[in-house]
């Protein structure tokens, strides 16, 4: 009864590789994330208490773009974009 799942067992140096691709994987994405908290920081966006939905908005997307943001990424986001109507 063949299913096409392998059964065999993982080989030990495999899970290693794996796991140690796995933890690089994680450090890039915690430094990167640092690094766009940073840029948000650098531009005025944890300052103030007044908060909308641009700012937060700008604050997200800035942290998501991490090191981007040293290359030229100036990520703006807009909360009333011109939705089309609908035909009548």
């Amino acid at each position: 009864m063949a299913t096409g799942i392998s059964k065999c067992p993982p080989t030990p140096g495999r899970t290693f590789i794996q796991e140690a691709n796995v933890r690089v994987g994680s450090v890039i994405l915690v430094l990167w994330l640092i690094i766009g908290v940073i840029a948000a920081a650098q531009r005025g966006y944890f300052k103030g208490d007044d908060t909308n939905c641009a700012k937060t908005s700008n604050t997200i997307v800035t942290i998501v773009a991490g090191p981007l943001n040293y290359v030229g990424v100036n990520p703006k986001v807009d909360c009333n974009p011109e939705v089309p109507q609908p035909s009548q």
